[in-house]
């Protein structure tokens, strides 16, 4: 039973970033822009979070650095693929490869450094986590995997409970009728594209900061992209995201939970696991193009040129 507490709370850790970037990308998508970069707003955000914590000894610090990070980056992506009308695709593939040349470029003085103290000085919530099972599996966690929840049910409601939400699907439904009606379609898209690289940021300052606290280059390693697929898989839900983040999770922790138990089976392979499940969620939820026309946002990745 402790092997299965110990399991299922290093699921919800791993699924954390999947979620959190997810959950970004889901609202920029609801309003229309596909955003690429998440990778590598990802990767620009560990190391400016690592930096950020290793000089202050504050993990609250390197979080927040990490989210001011994927904010100011996501801007940049604003001014070209919202304000200039530039290729979303292009546009964002290019954030992804500066992003591995910045990251790689800030992170150097830090290769192979840590912090010590980053993970483990959080004691877990009050008197759960004492509880048998219960309290190893799901009240040690670091705050963040609960922050992760709670923006889970707060994207939810705002898009389904609230008239920003309601604004935020018209301008990704029809950005044309929005702005015919008075509504500020581009400041719509650059606050959504912020709220993304908000998250993106948190996402991978938790990577180098938390999860593992240290840098190593590219140490994202594709988390970026799996998150683009969950919203895909999740066709476009919150409640989705992240249960299709915690079942990625699973699947990462799989692979260490079957070398611990001494299953012969080469690690690379085993390392292979999350990507190929990834493959496979696309592969099988392509073959029902009706059903991804449906769920998705009608104009996402199309670009505003209007007034």
């Amino acid at each position: 039973m402790e092997a299965v507490a110990a399991l299922i709370a290093a699921t919800l850790s791993a699924g954390t970033p999947l979620l959190l970037a997810a959950l970004g990308l889901l609202v920029n998508e609801r309003s229309g822009v596909l955003n690429l970069g998440a990778e590598g707003m990802m990767l620009i955000a560990a190391a400016v979070g690592f930096a950020a914590g290793f000089h202050s000894g504050s993990v609250t610090v390197a979080l927040c650095a990490g989210a001011a990070a994927g904010v100011a980056v996501s801007l940049v992506f604003s001014l070209l693929a919202v304000g200039l009308a530039t290729n979303q695709y292009a546009t964002g593939l290019a954030l992804t490869l500066f992003g591995a040349g910045l990251s790689a470029f800030i992170g150097l003085p830090y290769v192979g450094k840590t912090l010590p103290a980053a993970g483990g000085a959080w004691p877990g919530v009050a008197w759960l986590a004492e509880l048998p099972f219960f309290g190893a599996a799901f009240f040690r966690l670091h705050p963040v995997v609960y922050m992760a929840l709670v923006l889970t049910a707060a994207v939810a409601w705002l898009l389904t409970r609230t008239r920003g939400g309601l604004v935020i699907q018209a301008v990704g439904e029809a950005p044309e009728a929005a702005h015919a009606v008075g509504l500020p379609v581009r400041a719509v898209r650059i606050a959504a594209v912020s709220f993304g690289g908000a998250c993106c940021g948190l996402a991978g300052a938790y990577l180098s900061c938390v999860y593992t606290p240290l840098w190593v280059d590219g140490m994202v390693a594709g988390r970026g992209w799996i998150a683009l697929a969950l919203t895909t898989f999740a066709t476009w839900r919150p409640w989705r995201v992240a249960l299709g983040a915690y079942l990625f999770g699973s699947v990462t922790m799989i692979q260490f939970y079957l070398q611990a138990e001494g299953v012969q089976i080469a690690s690379q392979l085993l390392s292979m696991l999350p990507y190929l499940a990834t493959v496979v969620v696309l592969a099988v939820i392509s073959r029902n193009p009706v059903f991804i026309r449906l769920n998705m946002p009608a104009s996402l990745g199309k670009p505003f040129r209007g007034g």
